[in-house]
């Protein structure tokens, strides 16, 4: 019995239009692979799940923050920590940090009132050294930097002044088994890919062999559509292999999400904009409003090109949120309640980014919002902690993290088919 079925034959099976199935994977809510004709499949357990939420009601995959009982003596050093998503996530999953860099002093007293334990280092990522400090593994989501190139290939100096130059530093004097990169998808392109080839050049002159692909966190049980590029290295003289996390057949709900939240500090909408966004449905965006409505609130943007879908948009109840950015309340990434009329709070922000709910943040509003938004959600970073131990052979959880079929690094094998979050 097939496993994995064309849109048409999934159409016909489900009772519903070839619109409504590509609507759907279009919006995230369901995976597609291809054939080798380039075919779209979908997997039928997945496909009659969606049916169940989507279509008759049924109940929604719960809300939970993934956390192992097993603590591992496997350490990690992170650069550009923020407010500790993926510390966090990594701890849930059995590791532990050795050392934590960040510059933000709000994000670095975040994780000192969290967790006193931990070592912060509130500094800038250079001036930090390593001599003496021993781990596992070396971890860091460095900002995208554009290299200057003098020459055909760039070599270990060539990389300084780049944060990922200060990431490079720490692998190269600490020499730990596993080096773990997270950067957003577009790192894939920028500067026409040359920024990553390089990247990938100087892990692989320190002596690790690299591989990276694209996860999708609406699939790892984070109530959001969010894509991180993952970066692995690993140590040449090591028999480990990659792992790379294994996407569910599900994905949770804003409405799961939010259950029982609890009350905090949010930003207001303007007595204008509160009076238009009011207008707005659920799952809606500035299209759904009258026309005279949408060129007062798109202003010139309404004549400019491009859907513009993240204006005036309103999140849905029954979907993951979209991508959460520094702040709630932006003009080109507006993300409303579903129902109430107002920005998302700070709690149910943190929520989405699968924080607890006794997870403080430090500092003014908008600098909780701002650490939360930069943050890697904290479930992401429990599958990647799954990923190191199962590349480790501590642990063998083929359901967590599974064993990656890729020889190579090319762009478009690497690069999973899902639209634009915004």
């Amino acid at each position: 019995m097939k496993s994995h079925i064309p849109v048409t034959e999934a159409a016909f099976e489900l009772k519903l239009s070839v619109d409504t199935i590509r609507r759907w994977e279009k919006k995230g809510l369901i995976k597609a692979t291809r054939d080798k004709n380039n075919h779209r499949l979908f997997d039928k357990t997945e496909l009659q799940k969606a049916y169940d939420k989507y279509v008759t009601g049924g109940d929604s995959h719960p809300f939970q923050i993934l956390k192992s009982n097993t603590l591992h003596e496997v350490t990690c050093i992170e650069l550009f920590a923020g407010a500790g998503g993926l510390a966090l996530g990594l701890k849930n999953a059995g590791i532990k940090s050795e050392m934590l860099v960040e510059i933000d002093k709000d994000a670095a007293e975040t994780l000192k009132q969290n967790f006193p334990e931990w070592n912060v280092v509130c500094d800038d990522a250079r001036n930090v050294d390593y001599t003496g400090v021993k781990a596992d593994i070396v971890s860091g989501g460095f900002p995208c930097q554009a290299f200057s190139y003098a020459g055909s290939k760039l070599g270990f100096e060539d990389a300084r002044g780049t944060l990922f130059f200060e990431l490079l530093r720490c692998v190269k004097e600490v020499r730990p088994k596993i080096v773990l990169g997270e950067n957003v998808r577009g790192l894939l392109r920028h500067d026409n890919g040359r920024t990553l080839s390089t990247m990938v050049s100087l892990l692989e002159e320190q002596g690790y062999r690299v591989r990276y692909k694209v996860a999708r966190a609406q699939y790892l049980d984070v109530p959001q559509k969010r894509e991180r590029l993952i970066i692995w290295g690993i140590r040449n003289d090591l028999d480990y292999d990659f792992y790379f996390p294994k996407e569910r057949d599900y994905t949770i709900s804003m409405r799961e999400a939010l259950k029982n939240i609890p009350d905090s500090l949010g930003q207001k909408y303007p007595a204008r904009k509160a009076e238009i966004m009011k207008l707005i449905p659920p799952g809606g965006y500035w299209r759904d409003l009258p026309l005279d409505l949408q060129k007062e609130y798109m202003r010139a943007s309404f004549y400019m090109g491009g859907g513009k879908t993240g204006m005036a948009r309103r999140l849905a109840w029954d979907e993951p949120s979209l991508t959460l950015t520094c702040a709630p309340a932006q003009k080109q990434t507006e993300r409303c309640h579903p129902s109430e009329t107002r920005p998302l709070t700070v709690r149910e922000y943190a929520r989405i980014q699968t924080f607890p709910d006794t997870w403080e943040f430090c500092g003014k509003m908008t600098s909780q919002y701002k650490q939360i938004g930069n943050a890697v959600p904290v479930n992401l970073g429990y599958y990647l902690g799954k990923c190191i131990l199962n590349m480790m052979k501590l642990e063998s959880t083929p359901h967590e993290a599974e064993l990656s079929m890729l020889s190579k690094n090319t762009f478009e094998e690497d690069l999973p088919l899902f639209s634009q979050a915004f």
